[in-house]
């Protein structure tokens, strides 16, 4: 894929061979949605959950996601994520069609190409903070050294290379979330995905880990989709997309 970074142990997902890049799309466009739909069962009880959506997101965007239970928002973030496919539209990422691709080059998309934050954390609860991070580093197949210096790295970003070797239940849900973000950020992705990653903390932590994501998109140039619930958080990226019932409403720039 063009205009991805580069680090060590990165697999390409690029070759022409596998992959068709679309020759129009625009240079400074990561994700393209068009007439995108998701229905969920058939006849009387389909549920539309996206109703032909379109959304374009450029580098060095940070949008949010919001919109009621039900809005679409959550099935749009598993789709960009590469957890679902449209029923019917098209999905462009950096100029591939998502569609296009096999359930091993999707993988690697996700692997190569982005980087997810929840809101429950999902960390292994046995093993370290600095193994938590290491995790998508295993996956590329990095070595060993190189790997603990990557993390460790990661971890001193988000402030927490003093913690490095405690499992999770010996931090704070704050210092959960910022390990976690660490996790995601460690191979330097295109793309960071958040759903509600301030969703299980208090006002004091949300606000740190918003400080946090806003610094990695003003910093590092990574693109960031949120979704989330509170306004308040919304305020931290450049543009917010509201959905309601499977249909983009309206959007707001900051």
């Amino acid at each position: 894929m063009a205009r991805s970074r580069k680090t060590s142990g990165r697999q390409s997902a690029s070759r022409s061979d596998t992959i068709r890049h679309e020759d129009s799309f625009p240079r400074n466009e990561v994700i393209r949605l068009e007439q995108l739909r998701r229905i969920y069962g058939q006849g009387d009880a389909a549920v539309h959950a996206l109703a032909g959506i379109d959304l374009s997101v450029q580098e060095g965007e940070f949008i949010s996601l919001m919109g009621p239970s039900g809005s679409g928002k959550s099935t749009c973030m598993n789709i960009l994520g590469c957890l679902d496919s449209p029923t019917s539209g098209r999905y462009l990422f950096n100029g591939v069609d998502a569609g296009t691709l096999t359930s091993k080059q999707r993988a690697l998309l996700r692997r190569n190409y982005l980087g997810f934050v929840f809101q429950g954390f999902n960390l292994l609860s046995r093993t370290t903070a600095l193994e938590n991070v290491e995790l998508p580093l295993i996956y590329r197949g990095v070595p060993t050294s190189e790997r603990h210096e990557l993390a460790l790295d990661a971890l001193r970003a988000v402030g927490l290379a003093d913690r490095a070797h405690h499992t999770p239940g010996e931090l704070s849900g704050g210092q959960q979330q910022r390990v976690a973000i660490a996790r995601a950020i460690v191979t330097r992705p295109i793309v960071l995905l958040a759903d509600e990653p301030t969703g299980n903390l208090d006002t004091a932590r949300s606000i740190e880990t918003m400080e946090l994501l806003q610094s990695f998109n003003r910093d590092q140039g990574i693109t960031i989709v949120m979704v989330t619930h509170e306004p308040d958080m919304a305020q931290y990226s450049s543009r917010i997309v509201h959905f309601r019932d499977g249909c983009i409403e309206r959007e707001e720039r900051l």
